[in-house]
């Protein structure tokens, strides 16, 4: 991952300058694979050695936080993977630290520019082609125990419906620009934590949420690891007048035409992660509108943080913007 920052920050004209690694192998391939670079085995010797501006954090999700936090507070903007961060506290931390230094902060949020949700918000919100969007359905999930890294820990990646959930939140809030107003969540647990080397710190083994919106539509996510059977499409948008699914980089639209239902297939076209690292310059050297702003970023991390606490008290809970 950090390879791929430093090949797309080049391309939009940046200049890595140093990379922070408590391991002395992974430190090695980076001055390998990078010229000139200087390496450090913590953040703190990195921040306080280099005249770095600009600090990308790749961590495992619990890390977040504090790292970027960290690393404002030394006066440097910061990019986040995501998920911004696995509590909604982390993420109103973060954009207060960036509000008072005037810093710079913004999420990898690189699937914004996904080639299946580009097309999708041309044909679902520019034009119209299943009506108004009154529900959007989030699923994936497989039976088996998951792999043992730090992706299935939930002190560390925040529980199941974090990784992929994020992402494909993010689909859907394109879609639905609206205020979310209420969440409940559900969860499994214990089939996988007695095989897992994590034991009862194991991700649920499914979690699901359903969000409700402001206008009256509705978001359903469900993560499994005990799903036998799989359902086609990882998302799933319901108009007026027709679906339209996403299934990784193809897609099929059903429409109800006067009597008729017609169904179209098709492929999506290519990824544009790269705009992620244009607007970042852009908006840094030439003052253009940020489109992942931390706000935006923090909204599926509420909702699944909003999830997680739904479940634990058996009662849906209500957002809180500012």
């Amino acid at each position: 991952m950090g390879k791929y920052h430093f090949d797309v920050a080049r391309r939009v004209g940046m200049t890595p300058v140093a990379v922070a690694e408590p391991l002395v192998e992974r430190r090695r391939a980076a001055h390998q694979e990078n010229e000139g670079i200087q390496t450090y085995s913590t953040i703190s010797a990195m921040l306080n050695k280099t005249d770095v501006n600009l600090v990308c954090v790749l961590t495992p999700h619990n890390m977040h936080g504090r790292q970027a936090l960290q690393c404002m507070r030394a006066g440097r903007h910061v990019i986040c993977e995501k998920p911004f961060a696995i509590t909604t506290r982390e993420c109103d931390a973060m954009i207060r630290e960036a509000r008072k230094k005037d810093l710079f902060l913004t999420v990898h949020h690189n699937r914004h520019w996904d080639g299946a949700i580009l097309q999708a918000v041309k044909h679902i919100r520019e034009n119209k082609t299943i009506g108004d969007v009154f529900r959007v359905d989030i699923r994936a999930g497989k039976y088996g125990r998951p792999e043992d890294w730090w992706r299935s820990s939930k002190s560390m990646s925040g529980g199941i419906l974090y990784d992929w959930g994020v992402h494909l939140l993010e689909y859907a809030l394109q879609i639905l620009d609206c205020d979310v107003l209420e969440v409940s969540g559900f969860a499994q647990n214990g089939i996988w934590r007695k095989q897992s080397k994590w034991g009862k710190d194991a991700n649920e083994d499914e979690a699901a949420a359903t969000v409700r919106l402001r206008d009256g539509s509705m978001i359903s996510l469900n993560f499994s690891a005990l799903e036998l059977n799989q359902k086609s499409g990882n998302v799933e948008f319901t108009g007026t007048r027709g679906a339209y699914v996403l299934n990784g980089q193809s897609y099929e639209m059903i429409q109800q035409k006067g009597k008729r239902r017609v169904v179209t297939q098709g492929q999506c076209p290519p990824d544009e992660w790269i705009r992620f690292y244009e607007n970042v310059t852009d908006h840094l050297v030439k003052g253009s509108k940020l489109v992942i702003t931390p706000e935006w970023a923090r909204r599926p991390v509420h909702i699944i943080d909003l999830a997680g606490q739904s479940a634990k008290l058996g009662r849906a809970l209500r957002t809180k913007y500012r």
